[in-house]
């Protein structure tokens, strides 16, 4: 693989919509953009067959990406899981995204947990403009993370992460040099019991704002990037169909904390919107209001996701689910299906998914996880 996983590699940043083969809209693109973001890609299998919602799903082992909060609700001591997905297989052949994490639980109120994520971006020939060899490379990028979570109460647990974010794309190639960062996150988990007829279904709220730290910067000049600062809410109905089956209907709202790019005139004087030149805490703040079409447009930086959860006797899952972005914004729009199946500490996960356009570079994503629960505590909980 030479210079074609370089070009697939930058695709990554770009909006979905610009990877189809047909035009998606005659609406003028403005999507917001940052460093590192592979931060943002659903890294699990159970999560991403339910159209990338996870924030206040039932907890399990790879809460630490959606909500470190629901750690405080888990039903196990301990527990480890490896995921893995071939990625832009339509584009290239060699890129790939793996997670591991786990988490040990230290009393009944408290829970560490921590995981670690790799994007190998394949095999890659770096040419001068006159296409000259330079060198072989393999871009690669990395975080490892750190979380807690406390239960607060019998309904309430908060938790928090910190992260440390490794991206070298092109180091020593025309000043580029490997770039670092840290980042933390905030979260809150609520659950509880409701009834629902003659039966009670179990209802659960999320958020966490994640990836809270420094812009990045990839040379020795002093342009920096804002990374994927991301502010998720979600809630969740789980409802027992009756002794052996139920169905989880979950839903996710999803905006990152990043200013959007203003519309700039001729001379690049900015004619709409507020300048993104700003400090981090300033432009979280500022990405409630700024973008240049108002509040119509600040609406459709919201991206949603819609999933189903199906289980049988608490030990095979069918999942299906819808994740929607404006195609000003991105065009990032995927039916997902999966299936998963738990055999006591042993658990298995893989997902799919189905873009909206056929012709997106994101078509027949598989993903797929491997779970193993350690001293799996009996009580009661269905995932």
């Amino acid at each position: 693989m030479k210079i074609r996983s370089f070009i697939a590699a930058c695709l990554l940043m770009l909006p979905l919509g610009a990877l189809a083969d047909e035009p998606i809209s005659t609406t003028q693109i403005n999507s917001v953009s940052t460093g590192v973001p592979f931060l943002t890609i659903a890294p699990d299998s159970r999560a991403s067959g339910m159209g990338d919602v996870g924030v206040a799903t039932s907890p399990d082992i790879n809460s630490m990406y959606w909500n470190p909060a629901k750690y405080g609700f888990i039903g196990s001591d301990a527990g480890v899981a490896l995921s893995y997905s071939p990625w832009l297989r339509k584009l290239v052949d060699d890129m790939s995204l793996a997670y591991l994490a786990g988490f040990k639980r230290l009393d009944q109120r408290q829970v560490v947990a921590a995981s670690l994520r790799y994007f190998d971006l394949g095999s890659i020939t770096f040419t001068d403009i006159n296409g000259e060899m330079l060198r072989e490379g393999n871009p690669s990028e990395f975080y490892i993370d750190l979380g807690y979570s406390l239960l607060l109460s019998d309904h309430v647990s908060g938790g928090i992460a910190f992260r440390y974010i490794h991206s070298d794309m092109a180091s020593g190639i025309n000043g580029s040099k490997a770039a670092n960062t840290f980042a933390a996150d905030i979260s809150m988990y609520y659950e509880s019991e409701v009834r629902l007829g003659y039966d009670y279904s179990t209802l659960s709220f999320g958020a966490n704002i994640s990836n809270i730290g420094a812009k990045i910067k990839y040379s020795n000049s002093e342009n920096k990037e804002f990374i994927p600062t991301n502010l998720r809410l979600g809630a969740s109905l789980l409802t027992p169909l009756d002794n052996y089956n139920s169905l989880r209907v979950s839903l996710d709202l999803n905006k990152l904390l990043v200013p959007t790019p203003p519309i700039k005139d001729a001379d690049g004087n900015i004619v709409k919107g507020k300048d993104n030149d700003v400090s981090v805490i300033q432009g979280i703040f500022q990405s409630f209001g700024d973008a240049p079409d108002g509040f119509s447009e600040e609406l459709k930086e919201i991206q949603y996701g819609l999933g189903l959860e199906y289980w049988y006797n608490n030990q095979f899952a069918v999942r299906t689910g819808y994740h929607h972005e404006s195609d000003m914004k991105g065009n990032r729009r995927y039916f997902t299906v999966g299936a998963g199946a738990q055999m006591n500490v042993f658990g298995i996960d893989i997902s799919y998914l189905i873009p909206v356009d056929s012709n997106n570079s994101l078509a027949n994503t598989m993903r797929f996880s491997l779970l193993f629960n350690v001293d799996r505590m009996q009580r009661g909980r269905r995932r």
